[in-house]
């Protein structure tokens, strides 16, 4: 059975994460304690007892996040033979595949999270998911926007668009397209969107002095769709997704065309395991998928892709 790992990103977190896999795993517990001595401060506490709007602030939620990501996977003792991960997940991923050290990775998000933020100060930008308008449309309506810049930051699905810019520039955007519903997402600065270049650029010199290693299987990239295989290569991408829409639905495709028959979700939320779900009702054959953000979920998705271990 061929089997992929995803990753989320932002949007993902919740206080409490992780605490389930802190309380039941060594390895969790490692984690957590070499994040905390990474960053210089207390990542565990903000992730189990933190407040939200703490815990939203994008230098806590990416370190948070990949940290949560990574001992989710740990948990489940095995090699994927590919794996994806969005926006920020794709650095989970890249840490999963031993592209990326776990505490290089833990300082590069927390510094990918400052960057990204003190680009748009806090409340100048927004971001909002669309659903139910297709993304021509959607495209369309952005080049009608004249409030300030707006644009496409994932293609999540067929049905599911996000947007992200100058926060007038979102609303007056969400009011030309008229979608079914929309729904704001609870970030700190408009990711991914040409607004972040500043970010992409002082990110650049950091990825530049890390060391990475060839993945040990494949990785998905947001910003091609396509899969990498060496370090120069995931390096680039890294680099090049800050500015750039995450090409979320093409990257489900591209796993359905590598003839995946599993996916696991690794992290908080169901976000990805449902955009699959949906994405694959047209697929001839639809993968099963499995979520890992506790323990019973690692033993469940273990117990059914590996015989239990």
């Amino acid at each position: 059975m061929k089997i992929a790992y995803l990753f989320p990103g932002q949007g993902s977190q919740s206080v409490g994460m992780g605490k389930d896999l802190y309380d039941r795993s060594a390895e969790a517990r490692a984690l957590f304690d070499r994040a905390d001595e990474a960053l210089g401060f207390p990542l565990s506490r903000l992730c189990f007892e933190g407040s939200e709007e703490e815990l939203r602030l994008t230098q806590n939620t990416q370190p948070a996040l990949l940290v949560v990501g990574t001992a989710a996977c740990r948990l489940l003792g095995r090699d994927p033979d590919v794996a994806a991960g969005h926006s920020l997940g794709e650095y989970s991923a890249l840490v999963a595949a031993g592209a990326i050290a776990f505490e290089d990775a833990v300082v590069l998000v927390h510094k990918r999270g400052l960057y990204m933020q003190e680009a748009v100060p806090v409340g100048v930008g927004g971001m909002a998911a669309v659903l139910g308008v297709p993304g021509e449309e959607i495209e369309r309506r952005l080049g009608e926007v004249r409030s300030g810049t707006v644009e496409i930051a994932n293609w999540n699905g067929d049905d599911q668009i996000v947007i992200s810019g100058e926060r007038p520039a979102v609303e007056e955007a969400l009011a030309l397209i008229k979608a079914p519903r929309s729904v704001p997402l609870p970030v700190s600065a408009p990711f991914h969107s040409r607004l972040m270049r500043p970010a992409e650029d002082r990110l650049a010199a950091d990825l530049a002095a890390t060391p990475f290693a060839d993945p040990r299987f494949p990785i998905i990239t947001n910003v091609d769709a396509r899969a990498v295989r060496t370090a120069a290569e995931a390096r680039d991408a890294l680099k090049r997704q800050v500015s750039r829409s995450v090409l979320w639905t093409k990257t489900m495709v591209a796993l359905r065309d590598l003839g995946i028959e599993a996916c696991v979700e690794c992290g908080p939320g169901k976000v990805l395991a449902g955009l699959l779900k949906r994405t694959a009702r047209s697929w001839p054959k639809a993968p099963a998928v499995f979520n890992v953000e506790n323990g019973e979920g690692a033993e469940k998705a273990r117990s059914a892709l590996f015989g239990g271990l």
